[in-house]
């Protein structure tokens, strides 16, 4: 009888793994630095992992969700909340960066140009930046502004990979649905790591998955 291997710990979703990315997450996390311009970053240091998206995506409540702190990110249901590069330090091992959202917000289109830009500008000269989480709405799949960040990204060579938030509002045959019409678009981005994930902060759906991937790449 041929012999079956046995999973590798490579495998984000082994109980090794798994474990590991609970462990990481076990740790304090606070808040670090918060920057308006691209001349008041903070110094280089430790991996940063950073999580983009649509204005109003999730991102803030998925930051709370993975830490276990209902309030170190600032959620809220009014779109453009987050208005600067937020950091977090987890643990001296990891830094998380809550980026502004892109897309629709309540306030000026000036104000919008100006975080667009600081995000992409960001995004392409941050050599610790060791993952880009681009979050997308299970409920709504991509949109325009999306497509035009893949693409920006994809330029940069940046690596990224697609998280589906809110998937707790699909049900389980529309939740398999997104899933693969949106590893599909995964596919064929030059830049985008293949697994897409899917999430819900308020339901903990995900979040263990998640956290084992990121606690890769941490030091």
């Amino acid at each position: 009888m041929p012999e079956v291997d046995s999973p590798s710990f490579d495998d984000p979703d082994t109980p090794e793994r798994l474990e590991e990315g609970r462990l990481l997450f076990t740790k304090e996390c606070e808040f670090l630095w918060e920057a308006k311009a691209l001349d008041n970053l903070p110094p280089l240091g430790l991996p940063e992992v950073a999580f983009a998206g649509r204005s109003n995506v999730g991102k803030s409540s998925l930051v709370n969700a993975l830490t276990g702190q209902k309030a170190l990110a600032r959620s809220s249901n009014t779109p453009g909340r987050t208005q600067s590069l937020v950091f977090f330090e987890l643990g001296e091992r990891l830094r998380l960066v809550d980026l502004p959202g892109y897309g629709y917000a309540k306030v000026s289109r000036s104000k919008v140009t100006d975080w667009t830009v600081l995000t992409r500008d960001f995004l392409r000269g941050r050599s610790t930046l060791a993952r880009l989480y681009l979050l997308v709405d299970a409920r709504h799949g991509f949109k325009p502004s999306d497509h035009e960040m893949m693409d920006m990204l994809d330029e940069s060579a940046l690596s990224y990979q697609i998280i589906l938030t809110k998937a707790d509002k699909l049900k389980p045959n529309q939740q398999l649905t997104m899933l693969a019409a949106t590893e599909a678009v995964a596919r064929k981005r030059r830049a985008a790591h293949p697994e897409v994930l899917l999430t819900s902060a308020g339901k903990n759906i995900g979040i263990a998955a998640l956290r084992s991937r990121m606690a890769a790449l941490a030091v």
